[in-house]
């Protein structure tokens, strides 16, 4: 059966269709016989316990449907107007302010409108009822409509929509970044000033950021318990191994899993000095976390974001330099010495190939190479065939 959209249905399919028992139905959140005090108010907390109840059903993950009813709230505050009366020109204006005053990406701002999008086609969706249920509450006519449509909001048209400004490091801005964390502990020593501990907690941490390939969020909840051993690599004993359990989802699902095989030798030597050494000095032997704070705490992605800048703007980087910018090094720098694409592209968690080659920039002298893999086969042939037949 191919359900009508709302104004086109009869009165009788709509009142079948209005005492639907779908989650997030009207009929289940409007509660029957009492006079409201405040009516338009009660109506739209109703539509958003509807829209939880039915984001509910559909097995989505508390924090996505608190995050979606926070940036419905928010339209409401913008709009200053009540779902019922939204109209596509609402979503226009408060586009428009999101790019050109408040300068947000279009990725981000697509996703705001897709939150709109979903919300708006649940209120209009006749199995809920919310259409029969604002005009009995407000007069005939008055419901919601649809405002988000392809010409009035954002298109994915590109693989890669972030700050054309961002890159990896080079291999010497690296080398210094790091060199600059480890003199902070050698400084801290020296001065006998609290911090050493910290200072050798995050240049350690930075360091796994690059060697690992991982999200800033990724390394922020690692635990202990996330090494485990390689039977392909015994060298590295028990971080052979790093199990990253909160990896980036995907929309409306939990965090995904992927294991990140270790590749570079110094740096699990660094983790497992940490480790060993410097951890137990926090005196946090029962917490979990792999990072901790000198309160006994995990360190938040707010806390890297917070060295990480402090150390950049010492050494006088570029600001287009980010704690990401360690993770596009590590797909940079692997690719430039040779590593296979497709082994890059499990280690880092890319769902598709494309995502890898966003992050790929390779130095000249890996593309000078390529160039004359490339080109070596076709030069041998120009070669033969210009070579004088022996007589």
């Amino acid at each position: 059966m191919i359900l009508p959209l709302y104004g086109s249905a009869s009165r009788r399919e709509s009142e079948i269709l209005a005492r639907s028992d779908l989650a997030g139905a009207a009929h289940l959140e409007l509660v029957a016989g009492v006079a409201q005090l405040r009516p338009e108010d009660a109506m739209v907390e109703a539509m958003l316990r509807g829209w939880q109840a039915q984001q509910a059903a559909r097995g989505l993950q508390t924090e996505t449907i608190e995050a979606r009813d926070r940036l419905v709230r928010r339209f409401l505050g913008v709009t200053n107007e009540f779902p019922w009366d939204w109209l596509p020109g609402h979503m226009e204006e408060w586009t428009l302010s999101l790019l050109g005053e408040k300068h947000l990406m279009p990725s981000t701002v697509r996703s705001y409108q897709t939150h709109l999008r979903l919300f708006s086609e649940y209120l209009t969706d006749p199995r809920y009822g919310w259409g029969t249920s604002c005009e009995e509450a407000f007069g005939i006519g008055v419901h919601p409509v649809a405002i988000c449509h392809e010409w009035n909001t954002i298109s994915h048209l590109n693989d890669y929509e972030g700050d054309p400004e961002a890159r990896p490091f080079t291999r010497e801005e690296l080398q210094r970044f790091f060199d600059h964390a480890d003199d902070q502990v050698e400084r801290a020593l020296a001065g006998k000033r609290k911090g050493a501990l910290a200072a050798y907690r995050d240049a350690t941490l930075f360091k796994v950021l690059y060697g690992w390939g991982l999200r800033r969020t990724e390394a922020a909840k690692l635990d202990l318990l996330d090494w485990g051993r390689n039977p392909a690599a015994p060298e590295f004993g028990r971080f052979g191994t790093c199990h990253v359990r909160h990896g980036k989802a995907t929309r409306g699902s939990p965090p995904r899993r992927r294991n990140v095989a270790s590749v570079m030798g110094w740096a699990v030597a660094a983790v497992a000095d940490y480790v060993e050494n410097i951890r137990p000095l926090f005196g946090c032997a029962d917490h979990p976390a792999l990072w901790v704070t000198e309160r006994g705490g995990r360190m938040q992605p707010s806390e890297i974001n917070a060295r990480f800048v402090a150390y950049r703007s010492a050494l006088g980087l570029p600001q287009a330099l980010t704690p990401h910018s360690l993770r596009h090094s590590y797909v940079t720098h692997l690719t430039d010495d040779g590593a296979d694409r497709r082994f890059i592209q499990e280690q880092v968690g890319h769902r598709c190939d494309t995502s890898t080659a966003i992050y790929t920039h390779v130095s000249s002298d890996f593309m000078n190479t390529a160039l004359r893999k490339a080109l070596g086969p076709a030069l041998d042939a120009d070669d033969a065939r210009q070579r004088p037949e022996e007589p």
